[in-house]
C-alpha cells in the first residue's frame, strides 16, 4: 500500500483509520466484537488478520472507542458518534487509556522506520503498569504485528501471557500466518476477508468529497483491480502515471514464474517511475504472501517468505535512495524465479 510520508499508518489519499465513522462490510466480525463485549467474554487479546487495506485498523479504531466510551450494552453495532468526547480523544491520539503501537517518522530521518521501534513498544511496560485514568479499560493497538522485530514481540509476549486487568489488546496483522506462534495462540482470532467489489466501491464513494479530482469511472476501474482491497484502490489511483496498467503488467509477468522474458521484465522497469514503485512493490507483495502462507512443503514456503523480506529490503532501499528502477524490478524478478523453482 502507499503510506502517507508522515504516519506509515495512513494510506495516501484517505483518513486515518482512527478518523474514520462510517464502516463497511464485515459485518460478522462487527458482530462477533460486539457479542463478546455484551456477553462480558471480552478476550484480552484479538488478532484481526487478514489482506491489507480490508479495514481491519478502521475495525480496531471502532471497537476501541467503543470500549472507551462504556459500550452501550444494548447497542447494535460499534458505533461511536464523531462528536463524543472519546471519539475526540482517539482522533488526536489523546486518549489517556490508549496505546497505539505502529511505524513512526523518526526525527533524524526523512523516511518512516521499517519497523516498530523496540523504545516504543516498552512504553507498554508502564501504559499498563499504572491505573487506568478512567477507571475503565486500557487499549493497545499495534499495527501491523509483523513490522515488529524479535525484542518487540517479545517485549508484547510477556504482557500477553500475564495480561493485566481490564486490558486489551488489538493486533492487526496482514499475514497472521507468518506471526509467531505463540502470539497467535494467545489471542483470539478474527479473520476479515476481502471486501465484495460493490463495498470496495461504496468505500471510494465515501472518499469521493475529499479527493473531487477523480471521477466515477476512475473510482470504478480501481474497485474493479482492487480484488476487495480499498486500500489497494487508493494505491492504483495515487499511485503516479500508469498505476494501473504498472499493477495488471505486473500481476502478468508473476503468473508466468519462474519462466519470464528478460524483454518483459525491461518494459515494466522502463514503466516504473519514483510516484509507482508502490504500486509494484504491493502487487509482488500480495504475489508473496499467497505463496508464503499457502499449501507445500515448509521449505517451499520457507523459500517464499525469506524471499519476501529479500523483497521488502530492496524495494525501501529504492524508494529511499531514489535508485533507478529497472536494476530493482530486474533483481526482484530473479529473486522470485530462484525460489518458485527452488
Amino acid at each position: 500500500m502507499i503510506s502517507d510520508p508522515v504516519e506509515g499508518d495512513r494510506l495516501l489519499g484517505a483518513p486515518h483509520p482512527r478518523e474514520r465513522f462510517d464502516f463497511f462490510g464485515h459485518a460478522d466480525a462487527e458482530a462477533e466484537l460486539l457479542a463478546a463485549w455484551q456477553a462480558e467474554r471480552l478476550p484480552h487479546a484479538i488478532l484481526l488478520g487478514g489482506p491489507q487495506g480490508i479495514g481491519k485498523a478502521t475495525l480496531a479504531y471502532r471497537f476501541t472507542r467503543f470500549v472507551l466510551s462504556g459500550g452501550n450494552s444494548t447497542a447494535r453495532d460499534l458505533s461511536v458518534a464523531a462528536d463524543h468526547p472519546t471519539s475526540r480523544q482517539v482522533a488526536s491520539l489523546s486518549h489517556p487509556d490508549l496505546l497505539v503501537l505502529r511505524r513512526v517518522k523518526e526525527e533524524d530521518k526523512k523516511a518512516i522506520s521499517q519497523v516498530i521501534r523496540v523504545e516504543d513498544t516498552r512504553r507498554i511496560t508502564s501504559f499498563f503498569g499504572s491505573t487506568s485514568a478512567y477507571g475503565g479499560w486500557r487499549v493497545c493497538i499495534v499495527d501491523a504485528v509483523e513490522e515488529m522485530n524479535a525484542a518487540s514481540a517479545n517485549a508484547i509476549l510477556k504482557l500477553l501471557e500475564e495480561p493485566p486487568a481490564r486490558s486489551l489488546f488489538l493486533l492487526i496483522s496482514h499475514t497472521p500466518g507468518r506471526l509467531l506462534p505463540t502470539i497467535r495462540s494467545r489471542c483470539r482470532r478474527l479473520a476479515m476477508k476481502a471486501l465484495a467489489p460493490g463495498e470496495v466501491a461504496q468505500a471510494l464513494a465515501s472518499l469521493s468529497q475529499s479527493i473531487p479530482e477523480l471521477d466515477q469511472a476512475q473510482f470504478a476501474s480501481a474497485a474493479e483491480a482492487s480484488q476487495g482491497s480499498v486500500g489497494r484502490a487508493l494505491s492504483l489511483l495515487f499511485g503516479g502515471e500508469d498505476g494501473l496498467e504498472v499493477m495488471h503488467l505486473t500481476r502478468e509477468l508473476l503468473a508466468r514464474l519462474p519462466a519470464v522474458e528478460s524483454a518483459s521484465i525491461a518494459a515494466l522497469g522502463d514503466k516504473l517511475r519514483g510516484d509507482n514503485l508502490g504500486v509494484f512493490a504491493e502487487a509482488v507483495e500480495d504475489w508473496l504472501a499467497d505463496a508464503a502462507t499457502g499449501d507445500g512443503p515448509a521449505e517451499r514456503l520457507a523459500r517464499f517468505a525469506e524471499a519476501w523480506d529479500k523483497v521488502r529490503r530492496a524495494t525501501a532501499t529504492a524508494e529511499i535512495y531514489n535508485l533507478d528502477r529497472k536494476p530493482l524490478v530486474f533483481q526482484v524478478f530473479t529473486m522470485l524465479s530462484e525460489a518458485a523453482r527452488g
